[in-house]
């Protein structure tokens, strides 16, 4: 891409006039459709949920979901980082999910976590670079995708390890 150009790469919530491109995305990523709660609990996390241009074309997307926990704390559920195909390598899902880490230590959110299907072993290795570990392994947790297990990915962040 770009043979040495450079390019450009911005960030933009997702509001109701954009949210369009946010299910397209999903469409084309991932082999799953998702619910209207999905895109209710992406639109209600504001910053925490983005979509990331190259060049003014959307090819990427980061959606949260935030809880509460027992005792009030609030944690980050990342419901899906994905970025299309051709413009992978080009730091654009590192840079999204340093956005999101950085939110995260800016409002003292201490735990953010995932589910990554068992065999994704390039997402796997994407989140241990950032200090995620397997903390769980889920059986059936997919239902009409093979294999049906999921490792829960999970990173505890303190104010001295954000991007750690």
């Amino acid at each position: 891409m770009g043979g040495g150009r450079e390019f450009a790469i911005s960030l933009d919530g997702v509001r109701d006039k954009n949210v369009m491109q946010l299910k397209k995305l999903n469409t084309v990523l991932f082999p799953v459709r998702y619910n209207d709660k999905y895109y209710a609990d992406a639109l209600a996390s504001g910053d925490f949920t983005k979509l990331a241009y190259y060049s003014d074309i959307c090819v990427e997307s980061i959606a949260c979901r935030l809880e509460k926990k027992e005792g009030g704390a609030i944690c980050v559920y990342i419901m899906t980082l994905g970025v299309l195909a051709p413009y992978r390598g080009l730091g654009i899902g590192t840079r999204l999910l340093n956005h999101v880490l950085d939110l995260c230590l800016k409002q003292n959110i201490q735990e953010i976590y995932l589910h990554v299907q068992t065999n994704n072993d390039d997402a796997i290795n994407f989140y241990k670079k950032f200090g995620f570990e397997i903390t769980e392994r889920i059986k059936s947790y997919y239902t009409n995708i093979d294999p049906p297990d999921c490792f829960v990915l999970t990173k505890f962040i303190t104010t001295s390890q954000a991007n750690k």
